[in-house]
């Protein structure tokens, strides 16, 4: 496994994401998933299966922290995965839990920008990226990289945190995110995590109120996806989302 580092500039926003999880790596799969009832890696599992039904040889997954969706697609799949993140803790702690899985040699990674992805257009069979458009400046921006970078007929599919539509199950997720989450970070976490259950809560909330489900539907085909689709999960907290890019006459897929 090789930990590269392309040549990055960056923004106010890279300094803040980092600010915010360059201390959380060493126990985050296992607190992400703890303060979440175990719903962050059902949310994980939905998201790559719609990576991985058509069998990809080169996936990439950007955002990927500490490497966990990366990791499940290289089990799931025989594909070559290239993990991206601009947080070069994250990836530090990647390589080591890559290493004692044994998934070094199937998981490369790299710390670069979703903004300014080192790729040629078409370079990807699958591309995936978790809890990323609440961290950059011009989500649509973002999109249409992302969908750059991966050929006609791949698959693109995405996670992030969700606001629930129901106005009595938001209520609750509104005290759990103010209340619950912070002290529970605290607990569980230390100071790092309680300033993380602090940002989330607001943080989705303001996301949402600019960029709706709907307006992300329609970012990504503007930026080029086909059968976009869509699933909230756990009353709301979560979604998935999927789409694939317009396939060239007489393409069927990886081989």
């Amino acid at each position: 496994m090789r930990f590269r580092r392309a040549e990055i500039e960056k923004s106010r926003s890279h300094h803040f994401a980092e600010g915010l999880f360059s201390p959380l790596p060493h126990r985050y799969d296992l607190l992400a998933d703890l303060l979440s009832f175990g719903q962050n890696s059902r949310w994980r599992h939905e998201m790559v299966g719609h990576l991985v039904s058509d069998g990809p040889r080169l996936v990439l997954d950007v955002a990927t922290g500490p490497a966990g969706v990366a990791r499940q697609i290289a089990r799931r799949s025989k594909a070559q995965v290239i993990g991206l993140d601009v947080t070069d803790a994250m990836l530090r702690q990647a390589s080591q839990i890559l290493a004692r899985g044994g998934l070094s040699e199937r998981v490369d990674l790299l710390r670069a920008t979703a903004e300014q992805l080192p790729f040629p257009d078409g370079s990807f069979d699958a591309l995936s990226f978790t809890y990323l458009l609440r961290y950059v400046p011009e989500p649509a921006r973002v999109l249409a990289e992302l969908v750059r970078v991966v050929r006609p007929g791949g698959v693109v599919a995405s996670l992030e945190f969700a606001v629930p539509p129901r106005r009595s199950w938001w209520a609750a997720w509104w005290l759990y995110t103010r209340a619950v989450l912070p002290i529970g970070g605290l607990l569980a976490g230390g100071r790092e995590w309680y300033e993380v259950g602090r940002f989330l809560g607001p943080s989705i909330t303001a996301h949402y109120r600019r960029y709706p489900i709907s307006w992300t539907v329609s970012a990504l085909e503007a930026a080029g996806l086909v059968e976009v689709g869509w699933r909230q999960m756990s009353l709301g907290g979560g979604v998935v989302m999927w789409g694939r890019r317009p396939a060239v006459k007489g393409e069927t897929g990886p081989a």
